[in-house]
């Protein structure tokens, strides 16, 4: 038992020091090379993509008129922007991803709390994001057959929502995605050029397509003038109903931006990850939603009135209406673009996300390859395809995220801007006892847990009567919940920011006040983390490479 724990162990410290790991280091100098275009094109696939083309057509059904559904993209998407770049400024400086710097905020065992909800959220847009993947693929065989589903006989039960065909293909897409997960993130480059490029023809001929097709009609009533809807009053008017609209454009990137600094620590330059995310963020985001409701109301008077917001449902309607050589021609190319469109935002965004989380949590036997395939392999367990089975769910869902992630963003950012003033000490994020000044109180901040508290509890009331629509509560909980991720980042930001200031913490207080500046700090850490000692210790996942990335023994403290 002994040999085969050893055998399984990855890259990592001596004993001494077993918070640390290859991929939950400092990234060094080798490492960073994430520069402005990359950004661009992580952000193009992250935001130009089904999800982001499903969260602007889904406004509509909500009562909201299209230009109604638009500026709330718009302003969502700029507030979305902006939380990301702040929230990411310890990874663009410091180099150190989400899980790592967490620990300067809850503690270093406290930081558990939050890193295992990433692990979760992981798995659920992973799963999401495969089930949507593999409708892409269904898509594709559709067009080889248009007869799918006879020839695929259905043994699942209704209630699942799926049939054996969509099944099969989820699990196609899911097996042709391993590969991607295998490459490192300082590497994604070229597949990165590889993969936007075709997702951005893809939307823009789309859209060319719906717009020079859907006839003498024009668009249906997705785009109509005016709304039933009152404009101001209760949470059925359309300035809540906007307002919810701007948060739950904020809740569909709400995982990304909390861990934002797992990306930003590639940066090239800081202001590489500042630039290229305060940017495209949300110019690709704005053009997605767009696209989604002009296509979706350009194309629903063909599809007798139905607005079809999924685009690989209206692929597949066409097909079946009409399965001509070049309707299927013409969607086998379709969905062969979505689906590495959806590779490229769920590999990158969701299952490294969940492998740096995993290689935190478990630095001694995870890396981030090993994560990445945990992480891809358990996402089953969310049943994906339940989560797009309507709008209305799958907008509830994305707001649920609000709530509980917004807090701990805006701990995050009060945790780097205000308590600590811009300084980290680097070194002490990888010692796990009272010689670290981000030990606190046997490991955990306890100031952290409350100001959590304070930013979710308010919201919790209306997040449980949108869920279970039998509950009833009152108008003023309802809108509270409507606007959960403003209030719970900046309720969070301020409880945090004003318990620090009313308990300090003696170490922590002493390191900020000493002499040295942020920037200073900020060079002093990048000089001391580019300089760390490796060693090759043996093989590591199976592999007999000699690439210093893959075999190495990061010393318990750098030189």
């Amino acid at each position: 038992m002994v040999s085969w724990s050893e055998r399984l162990q990855v890259a990592h410290t001596t004993p001494v020091c077993r918070w640390i790991n290859y991929d939950i280091r400092p990234i060094e100098a080798a490492r960073r090379t994430w520069g402005f275009m990359v950004f661009n094109n992580y952000w193009l696939l992250v935001n130009f993509s089904i999800a982001t083309y499903l969260t602007g057509s889904a406004l509509i059904p909500l009562g909201l008129t299209w230009w109604q559904a638009i500026v709330s993209i718009v302003i969502g998407n700029l507030l979305a922007a902006a939380f990301c770049v702040v929230n990411s400024l310890p990874g663009a400086y410091y180099h150190i991803g989400f899980p790592v710097a967490n620990r300067a905020v809850w503690g270093m065992w406290g930081s558990q709390f939050v890193i295992w909800n990433r692990i979760f959220l992981s798995l659920v847009w992973y799963g999401f994001n495969a089930w949507v993947g593999g409708t892409c693929v269904y898509v594709i065989l559709q067009s080889w057959d248009v007869s799918l589903e006879e020839h695929i006989p259905n043994h699942m039960p209704e209630d699942t929502g799926m049939t054996t065909a969509q099944f099969v293909a989820y699990i196609v897409f899911s097996v042709i995605s391993l590969p991607v997960a295998w490459i490192r993130p300082h590497k994604l480059e070229r597949f990165f050029i590889v993969a936007s490029s075709i997702t951005m023809i893809f939307f823009v001929v789309f859209l060319i397509w719906a717009l020079a097709t859907m006839g003498p009609a024009g668009f249906g009533d997705t785009i109509s003038p005016g709304t039933t809807l009152p404009n101001t009053g209760g949470s059925d008017s359309v300035a809540w109903l906007m307002v919810y609209g701007v948060v739950s454009t904020i809740g569909s990137i709400s995982a990304g931006i909390l861990n934002q600094n797992d990306y930003a620590r590639f940066a090239t330059r800081p202001r590489h990850a500042i630039i290229g995310q305060a940017i495209p963020f949300p110019v690709y985001g704005i053009g997605c939603s767009v696209v989604g409701i002009l296509v979706t109301a350009a194309t629903q008077d063909r599809f007798g009135g139905e607005a079809i917001w999924n685009p690989p449902t209206l692929l597949s309607r066409l097909i079946t209406d009409s399965p001509t050589a070049g309707t299927r021609a013409a969607a086998f190319f379709a969905g062969l673009a979505l689906v590495i469109s959806q590779i490229g935002i769920n590999i990158p965004g969701n299952a490294l996300s969940g492998g740096f989380d995993l290689a935190a949590t478990f630095p001694r036997y995870i890396n981030i390859r090993r994560g990445a395939y945990i992480t891809m392999i358990f996402s089953v367990v969310v049943n994906p395809w339940k989560l797009v089975s309507t709008s209305t769910i799958f907008l509830t869902v994305l707001s649920s995220y609000s709530i509980f992630l917004a807090p701990m963003t805006g701990m995050m950012v009060a945790s780097y801007l205000l308590v600590a003033r811009r300084k980290i000490k680097t070194d002490d994020l990888y010692i796990g006892d009272k010689s670290s000044i981000y030990w606190y109180t046997a490991g955990i901040n306890w100031r952290a847990p409350i100001a959590w508290v304070i930013g979710v509890a308010p919201t919790l009331p209306g997040f449980i009567a949108a869920v279970n629509t039998s509950v009833i509560v009152p108008d003023g909980l309802t809108q509270l919940y409507y606007m959960s991720y403003l209030y719970g980042f900046l309720a969070s930001f301020f409880a945090y920011a004003l318990l620090h200031r009313i308990f300090p913490d003696a170490s922590l207080d002493s390191f900020v006040n000493s002499g040295g500046s942020a920037r200073q700090m900020m060079a002093v850490s990048r000089e001391k983390w580019d300089d760390v000692d490796y060693e090759p210790v043996g093989v590591i996942d199976g592999e007999e490479s000699a690439k210093a990335d893959d075999r190495i023994l990061i010393q318990a403290r750098p030189k």
